[in-house]
């Protein structure tokens, strides 16, 4: 990756131009190489969701119990790695905090206030606008420009 050998290059220029100004090494030395960096690994494989964990081990159960002469082992080694999961805690029920009032409190405020500004904002142009219209339409005709 080009930004990693661009990254690598300029910590080892910082780390010359620090060890010159310490006194650590003559300024003129030639820098270490920089080794290039190893490829990276590809991404871990993406994690299966519980219900098809549950239809996996599901299915070697149902495959040992159709084999006959090996279904002793089997069944015993996927009693043991397959047990079942916890159950999922149901969500907590949703009671609004002194902070949450709080915070709701201030973005309405927030808001009523942006409205207003905005209302005053539009009040301002009309009035400038109509006077501005209303000096054009009754002031005196243009002068001619020499």
């Amino acid at each position: 990756m080009k930004w990693m050998r661009e990254r690598d290059a300029l910590i080892a220029q910082t780390l010359a131009f620090v060890q010159s100004v310490t006194g650590r090494r003559d300024a003129g030395e030639p820098l270490p190489p920089v080794a290039p960096e190893p490829p990276t690994a590809p991404p871990p494989a993406t994690v299966v969701p519980p219900p098809l964990v549950a239809a996996i081990v599901e299915a070697p159960n149902s495959l040992a119990k159709s084999n006959p002469d090996k279904s002793g082992l089997d069944e015993r080694r996927l009693e043991k790695s397959a047990q079942p999961a916890p159950p999922l805690a149901s969500p907590r029920p949703l009671v609004p905090s002194d902070l949450q009032r709080e915070l709701k409190a201030r973005i309405e405020s927030f808001r009523a206030h942006q409205e207003r500004f905005n209302r005053e904002r539009e009040e301002y142009f009309s009035a400038t606008l109509a006077r501005l219209r209303a000096a054009i339409k009754d002031g005196p005709p243009p002068t001619p420009r020499a």
